[in-house]
């Protein structure tokens, strides 16, 4: 356990405007509908994070080209792409602070997409990692890996209390890397910070770490990752929780990685991570809605709202087969549409309207 005397003493969630992933017009199906009105009291609440993308905090360079990426989250790596020596880890820190401080702050990403990636709670590197980043306002997310337990939870809390920063607790994403990890998942994702200067807004799945932890073979079918992958999205999902998704490490292939993401869509995971710049638009233009999904749940809404008016439960929604089928919908596929109303919404995406 980290020693709170040890850690020097200094330094909320802003929803930033997301750049919207269609500029064109909306499909012309989209223009014939008028006068649907969704809730935009819960919409304003939900923040989309699909893309988190990896930068080395080691590489000038790549801190530099930083500042143009679209993604959702930056990650400022100081773990697993910088070097294992005291050395380099310090130097790591080093380029890191001075970019973040001395870069004109207009230039920099809103600090709601801003993360930093620390070194494990078990390595000599954790707590100069934890009192350097904490001396920076603009960081206001962790990352952080090989959380095995509540307890490394804890003690990320006890450091953060210790520094003496007093704005809005520090958002904290847990990487699930290990089998003992999954074995207390539950444990994890419903872990509360005692201090309230912190709060778990995620769970990341780190497949390579998990696989060399468990002797899994990692195929291209992700088959073997079945079940790992849908308890981690289960997991986030029953404590409100984000669920991001792993690697694609093959990141020259996109046709394999639109694959992937459309996989770990369907599991119910709500982003995915990123190790190079071009996997960025696409995982972010997959982790939303399809034209097709958000013209039926707008349909669907506008049409309960219609039968809930008239003191009806449900309703029959065409299925535009051309054969005059239809489809039951009742109050659990209303909120499934509620959902993706809102999901679209908070990406920027325009919502068809009814007459």
């Amino acid at each position: 356990m980290i020693s709170q005397g040890r850690l020097s003493s200094s330094l909320r969630r802003a929803p930033g405007v997301l750049q919207a992933l269609r500029t064109q017009p909306p499909p012309q199906s989209h223009a014939m509908l008028r006068g649907y009105a969704s809730e935009p009291a819960k919409e304003l609440d939900l923040v989309v994070r699909r893309s988190y993308l990896y930068v080395p905090s080691s590489s000038d360079r790549m801190l530099q080209k930083s500042l143009t990426t679209k993604s959702d989250i930056i990650i400022y790596d100081l773990e697993d792409s910088v070097a294992p020596s005291e050395a380099d880890k310090a130097d790591a820190r080093v380029r890191l602070a001075k970019f973040l401080t001395e870069t004109p702050q207009a230039t920099l990403p809103h600090p709601s997409r801003v993360a930093v990636r620390l070194n494990a709670t078990d390595t000599p590197f954790f707590e100069r990692d934890i009192d350097q980043a904490m001396r920076i306002p603009h960081i206001r997310t962790f990352i952080l890996p090989k959380v095995h337990s509540q307890r490394d939870l804890q003690t990320v809390s006890y450091a953060i209390e210790a520094s003496g920063r007093s704005d809005e607790p520090i958002n904290l994403v847990a990487s699930i890397e290990s089998a003992r990890a999954l074995w207390g998942l539950g444990e994890i994702a419903g872990w509360k910070d005692v201090h309230r200067q912190s709060r778990l807004i995620a769970l990341l799945f780190a497949a390579e770490d998990y696989c060399a932890d468990t002797s899994i073979i990692r195929t291209s079918s992700r088959q073997e990752l079945l079940y790992t992958r849908s308890k981690i999205a289960i997991a986030a999902k029953a404590f409100g929780l984000d669920a991001i998704d792993m690697v694609c490490v093959n990141y020259k292939d996109m046709n394999y990685l639109k694959e992937e993401c459309e996989d770990g869509r369907r599991l119910g995971f709500t982003g995915k991570q990123a190790i190079h710049p071009t996997q960025v638009d696409l995982i972010q233009s997959t982790f939303v809605p399809t034209d097709k999904e958000i013209l039926r749940a707008a349909k669907i809404v506008h049409q309960m709202a219609q039968a809930h008016a008239s003191q009806r439960g449900a309703v029959g929604l065409d299925l535009g087969d051309g054969k005059g089928g239809k489809e039951m919908i009742d109050a659990p596929m209303l909120k499934q549409a509620e959902n993706t109303v809102r999901i679209a919404r908070a990406a920027g995406i325009e919502i068809p309207t009814f007459n």
